[in-house]
């Protein structure tokens, strides 16, 4: 299995973006935008007034900071890229993209699936932009009170690191690269999602620079709208995120497990699971993973892996029933670690230091170009739906420069479905699982057959599970992505952006 199918971008998420109340620590109010510039921007001034670093076009620096996670976007060139530093950089950013008038395209991880992040890559519908680079500001800061002050820059990697080693905990997704904002803003789904919710559900502030160069907190009694739409609204259309406080928990004993079959036994393992895994001790969570690819010699495989936070020694009578309508699988693996362990070893670094946890200079992780779109399931497949999968698994094989397709259903249920479906802006707590159509390729290649195997995956499917989709794997053609993303709750994020961002200064696609 390659490292994107272990890591599988569980908690892969648009660039953070949204907000909180105010300090008083902004800068000069930005200017009311005119018809015009007010001529060409004075980048040169920018830069004298951050605190963090302004890289352009031929600096030595640019073509390291302006590449994101998937190399199918390295073509894009934005005008600049704003590592921010803090706060008072990003209201800089803000306010020198308002007084000329530039487009601006918002990072924290660097996985926009669409490519949004990467400010101006051919075939997104962005244009060159002003990116404003989170990955700075990093710190991971536990207090007396459990509770943790995350900057937006952060890694999981580093987040998990940094709480593990103080014996606290929060859900979280897999890939060590992915950015604690984007994961949160976007709801954040993880392996421990059935035990501890999502991961905005123990999201208790945000900092935030809004459109006019305010910096504002955001928590249930302080601009409690913004708050609202910082848990599951997505990134990128309300403001910028900064800074982010979570209540913690002690940190489990995890219990990891995989387990495999011959592709033979595809149907009877998803007709198994499905009944199963949504519905069992919310203590395990799994995802069911079919996948297919030049390493799979042998054919496709079917993978089930999971964690559980019960006593070891019950998990197999929590898997009993399950294995009892699936059959015996032909491998099985079971092993005991602590959170910050287990969390390291998901990411494929355990055995690295958390520095080089990453793909960048003197990372050890290797970035990947991949294709990618989704679903969320509210019900079983019945057999037409089943053979869908294993027929679109079978035929990823075909395709020229594949390394690695399929699809990956991960559970949800637990303590997920204890939050009601407004509460917070993540609308899909009813939901079973959320779903994955996944195609690694050769870096160089041709997008353009990888996007029509995982888009026509997931037309195959929408008979069963409808249109539903989740934004942390946002797809650029989906017909009406508010909807899909956020439901009944879409008409409330649309009036929190119009207060918010009045004039459009975030003007992201699929913007609701």
């Amino acid at each position: 299995m390659s490292p994107l199918s272990r890591r599988r971008f569980l908690a892969a998420g648009a660039a953070g973006a949204v907000g909180l109340v105010a300090t008083g620590c902004a800068p000069e109010p930005a200017p009311t935008p005119t018809a015009t510039p007010v001529g060409p921007p004075d980048w040169s001034a920018l830069a004298a007034r951050i605190g963090g670093s302004l890289a352009r076009p031929g600096d030595a620096d640019y073509d390291s900071v302006r590449v994101t996670e998937n190399p199918r976007w390295d073509d894009a060139r934005p005008l600049a890229v704003l590592t921010a530093g803090d706060a008072r950089d990003v209201a800089a950013g803000l306010a020198f993209a308002t007084r000329y008038r530039l487009p601006i395209a918002l990072r924290s991880g660097g996985h926009s699936y669409p490519g949004y992040s990467a400010g101006g890559a051919a075939g997104t519908g962005v244009k060159p932009s002003l990116v404003i680079d989170s990955r700075g500001m990093t710190a991971v800061a536990l207090a007396a009170d459990n509770t943790v002050r995350i900057g937006a820059g952060a890694s999981l990697a580093q987040v998990y690191d940094g709480i593990g080693a103080h014996g606290r905990a929060i859900a979280g997704g897999s890939c060590a690269t992915v950015g604690i904002t984007g994961l949160t803003l976007g709801g954040g789904v993880g392996v421990l999602v059935r035990a501890y919710g999502l991961t905005c559900d123990s999201l208790t502030e945000v900092e935030i620079v809004t459109a006019d160069a305010r910096v504002l907190t955001a928590n249930a009694i302080t601009n409690p709208d913004l708050f609202w739409a910082c848990r599951g609204g997505g990134g990128g259309h309300l403001g910028v995120v900064t800074a982010l406080t979570f209540a913690t928990k002690p940190a489990p004993e995890v219990t990891m497990f995989s387990l495999s079959w011959a592709f033979a036994s595809a149907s009877a393992v998803i007709t198994a699971w499905q009944a199963w895994a949504p519905a069992a001790d919310a203590r395990l969570w799994s995802t069911l993973k079919l996948l297919n690819g030049p390493a799979y010699t042998a054919g496709p495989r079917v993978f089930v892996s999971g964690t559980w936070l019960g006593d070891p020694a019950a998990l197999d009578s929590v898997l009993a029933p399950f294995l009892a309508s699936a059959g015996a699988p032909r491998t099985r693996g079971v092993s005991q670690h602590s959170y910050r362990d287990a969390m390291a070893s998901y990411a494929g670094c355990s055995d690295i230091p958390v520095a080089a946890c990453q793909t960048g200079p003197g990372g050890r992780l290797t970035r990947e170009s991949f294709s990618a779109t989704s679903h969320v399931a509210y019900t079983a497949l019945d057999a037409a739906g089943i053979r869908a999968i294993t027929d679109h698994v079978s035929a990823a094989r075909g395709l020229p420069g594949l390394k690695e397709g399929g699809i990956s259903i991960d559970a949800l249920g637990g303590a997920v479905g204890d939050v009601a479906p407004d509460a917070t802006a993540f609308p899909h707590r009813t939901a079973l699982a959320t779903v994955q159509y996944t195609a690694t390729f050769v870096n160089g290649g041709d997008p353009a057959p990888f996007d029509a195997y995982v888009r026509g995956f997931r037309d195959s499917l929408i008979g069963s599970w409808g249109h539903g989709a989740y934004v942390n794997y946002a797809d650029a053609t989906l017909t009406d992505p508010a909807k899909a993303y956020f439901a009944g709750n879409a008409g409330r994020l649309a009036a929190i952006r119009s207060k918010y961002d009045p004039l459009g200064l975030f003007s992201q696609p699929q913007a609701y």
